[in-house]
C-alpha cells in the first residue's frame, strides 16, 4: 500500500453507464462514511482472488460505517455487456454496490491504470491510501479499522479463497500472463507448427483454422485447439463467444484427460462448454506443480481466445 503525498478527495462517480444494486452514488451523499472503490473487471484473475477480502471487508464492517463501491471498468470489448457483469455479480455473491463504467469515465477521474486497484477514502471523502494488484490485505484492513474507529481481529486472517478465488501458488508460478490478439499477443512459437509436443517452455500455438484479430485469437474450424507449455499450478484462459450458442470443448494436459488436475470448468475426463465470456479454470495440478502442457479443443467455430493466466 502507497501512501499519497498530494490531498485528493474521491472524484465524482457521475460518469457510471450503470449502476447495479444501488441508486447512483455521491462523493457528497457518502460524507461521513468511510468509502473503499474497488476497480475490476470480470475476467481479471488477479481480481478474482483479491474479492474474496473486499467481499469480507464490506460484510464485516458495513454496520461500523464503511461503504464499499465496486467499478467495473471492461478489459475486452465483451465485458461491455452488462449482463455479464450482473452475472458475474452474482456468481461472486457480491452484495455491495458496483458502478458499470463503460465509457471510462470513473476510471479517467480517479487517474487509475490498474486492475484490481483499491482506493480508501476518510469520512471527510479524502483519499488516503491505495492499493494495486493482489496483496497486503492485512495492512489494508488495518487501514480500514484506523479510519473507522475499530480493533478487532482481521478478518483477512480467517479469509480462504475457493476456486478461481484461491490464492495463487506463487512458490511455483513461473510462466507470466500471456496474451493473445495482435495488439498485446506475446510468446507465439511458430517453430511448434501446431503441436503441443513441441513447444517450447511459456509458449503457445494454435492448430486448425484460426484468425487473429487485435483482442484475441478467433476459432474459424471446428476441432481447432490452442495449446500452451506452462509452469504453475492453475491454468486459466479467458474465453468469450462470436455469437450465443455454447460450445464444448476438450481439455487435455500433456494428452490425456487431465483427471483429478481438472480445473474447475471442466470434468476429470476434460469435458467443459463455453458459454458466455468469462475467465475459465482448466487446470489446477493436484500433486506436485510440474512443467505441462495444457491442449483445448473446440468442437465448433466462433470461440474467442483473450488471455492465458496462471496461480
Amino acid at each position: 500500500m502507497t501512501t499519497l503525498f498530494r490531498r485528493q478527495h474521491l472524484p465524482e462517480l457521475d460518469g457510471a453507464t450503470t449502476w447495479l444494486g444501488s441508486e447512483p452514488l455521491t462523493p457528497a451523499g457518502l460524507r461521513g462514511r468511510v468509502v473503499l472503490v474497488d476497480f475490476w473487471t470480470l475476467t481479471c484473475i488477479n481480481w478474482l482472488r483479491t474479492e474474496p477480502y473486499v467481499r469480507a471487508w464490506s460484510q464485516a464492517y458495513r454496520d461500523d460505517g464503511l461503504v464499499v463501491i465496486g467499478v467495473h471498468t471492461p478489459e475486452f470489448a465483451f465485458e461491455h455487456e452488462v449482463d455479464l457483469v450482473r452475472r458475474a455479480i452474482a456468481e461472486r455473491g457480491i452484495e455491495h454496490p458496483v458502478a458499470v463504467d463503460n465509457g471510462y469515465r470513473v476510471w479517467r477521474a480517479f487517474d487509475n491504470h490498474y486492475w484490481p486497484a483499491l482506493y480508501l477514502a476518510d469520512v471527510e471523502g479524502v483519499v488516503r491510501d491505495t492499493q494495486f494488484g493482489e496483496g497486503r490485505y492485512q495492512h489494508v484492513e488495518r487501514r480500514l479499522q484506523d479510519l473507522l474507529g475499530v480493533d478487532r481481529p482481521l478478518v483477512a486472517d480467517t479469509v480462504t479463497g475457493q476456486g478461481v478465488e484461491a490464492a495463487a501458488d506463487w512458490a511455483h508460478l513461473r510462466t507470466p500472463e500471456t496474451y493473445l490478439g495482435s495488439e498485446r499477443g506475446e510468446r507465439f512459437d511458430p517453430a511448434a507448427g501446431g503441436s503441443p509436443e513441441q513447444l517450447h517452455p511459456d509458449s503457445w500455438t494454435v492448430a486448425g483454422r484460426w484468425t487473429t484479430e487485435p483482442e484475441d485469437v478467433v476459432l474459424d474450424g471446428a476441432g481447432s485447439s490452442i495449446a500452451v507449455r506452462f509452469a504453475a499450478r492453475d491454468a486459466h484462459l479467458v474465453l468469450s463467444t462470436a455469437g450465443a450458442a455454447p460450445i464444448s470443448f476438450r481439455v487435455l494436459l500433456d494428452g490425456v484427460a487431465p483427471g483429478s488436475s481438472r480445473g474447475v470448468d471442466v470434468d476429470e475426463q476434460g469435458n467443459g462448454v463455453l458459454a458466455g465470456g468469462r475467465l475459465y479454470s482448466l487446470v489446477r495440478q493436484d500433486g506436485p506443480v510440474l512443467e505441462r502442457t495444457v491442449s483445448v479443443t473446440f468442437a465448433a467455430p466462433g470461440a474467442r481466445a483473450h488471455v492465458l493466466t496462471f496461480g
